[in-house]
């Protein structure tokens, strides 16, 4: 590699069980703790790392809820919220039905009993969601919604580490039907009880990115467009991008086409490359994106791009307080890790 200084040892997650690959890793870094969870049939698993995500614990049963929602941006996610750990997904008795949440107040040594989001019950059925939390015990979750009977985006909050959630409140509904309905949206604390939430529209045929800010379990402001251009499309990408705040500013990664956009609100796109699945973080100010471009992964830093490893998909990346950031993939039914610094570092 040239301008990527990768872990000498990339990582490995053996598969779990011979008949069911690990799917969807999404990962969090909090508090001394890096946190990966995935799926893996009906099994939603965790695993921890405290030293940087140069080793990992061996995977941990977070629940078996029945059916679990993994594919194409679906599965489980993790959060560290102050003293909590907070593993989400969508999932049911016969179909994945339900915005689920489990909590551990022990580092992950046991869970509580899953506790429903969504409350009007099978209202989550698409499996498609976000949760984020801002440190000081504030979480919010949102979620693709067809209680209403058309696709929309709801949310919940929490102000106790995800003990109790508020009443689901509508964030986004389109005025002449539903929004993207198989694209996952992304969320971001901003500030103390703040977020940001991106969400794929579809506007006058137009599928387009928009952004909202939510506060305290309501929504404080206007959706607003992403970039300038549009993409037309009489379909569902299944792809809705990804969210990262750093210091004031917040920056979006998404995809028109088979082009890859970066964009902060109010201004124009960037182009950055030719993909999709992009995932995003941003680290001692720098940006780190990794996606997804003919079976092979792609990595970049603050604008310089190279092929970080031949197949994998889905990836995820977090910021690591330490110095740089980590990246997991799912790849031939294990997942994959590795380190992100760049030259300077």
């Amino acid at each position: 590699m040239n301008f990527l200084l990768a872990s000498l040892l990339a990582l490995n997650i053996p598969q779990i069980a011979t008949d069911s690959p690990n799917r969807q890793p999404q990962l969090a870094a909090a508090n001394g703790t890096v946190a990966l969870v995935f799926g893996s049939g009906h099994s939603i698993l965790l695993a921890q790392s405290h030293d940087n995500g140069a080793s990992f614990s061996s995977p941990v049963t977070v629940a078996e809820p029945g059916a679990l929602a993994l594919g194409r941006h679906r599965g489980p996610r993790v959060v560290i919220s102050r003293k909590a750990l907070l593993v989400s997904a969508a999932a049911g008795d016969t179909a994945a039905s339900d915005l689920l949440l489990w909590r551990s107040m022990d580092a992950g040594k046991s869970w509580s009993k899953a506790i429903r989001v969504n409350d009007v019950p099978t209202s989550a059925r698409e499996g498609l969601h976000a949760m984020a939390a801002d440190g000081n015990g504030h979480v919010a979750a949102v979620w693709l919604d067809l209680r209403d009977g058309t696709m929309r985006l709801y949310g919940a909050y929490s102000a106790d580490e995800g003990a109790t959630w508020s009443k689901n409140f509508l964030v986004y509904h389109a005025p002449d039907g539903p929004i993207c309905q198989c694209c996952h949206p992304s969320l971001v604390a901003t500030a103390n009880g703040a977020f940001a939430a991106m969400f794929r529209n579809c506007l006058d045929g137009n599928r387009d990115l928009y952004l909202i800010h939510l506060r305290n379990g309501r929504v404080a402001s206007a959706a607003e467009k992403l970039g300038t251009g549009s993409w037309k499309l009489n379909a569902c990408p299944m792809d809705g991008g990804a969210l990262a705040f750093s210091v004031g500013r917040i920056i979006t990664a998404w995809r028109r086409g088979t082009d890859l956009f970066l964009a902060e609100p109010g201004k124009p796109e960037t182009r950055i490359g030719d993909g999709a699945d992009i995932a995003l973080t941003v680290s001692g100010g720098k940006t780190y994106a990794v996606w997804t471009r003919g079976g092979a992964l792609e990595a970049m830093i603050d604008g310089k791009v190279e092929t970080l490893a031949p197949a994998g998909a889905y990836p995820s990346v977090t910021a690591l307080p330490w110095g740089g950031a980590l990246a997991a993939w799912e790849s031939s039914g294990i997942i994959q890790i590795i380190h992100l610094l760049d030259n300077q570092h």
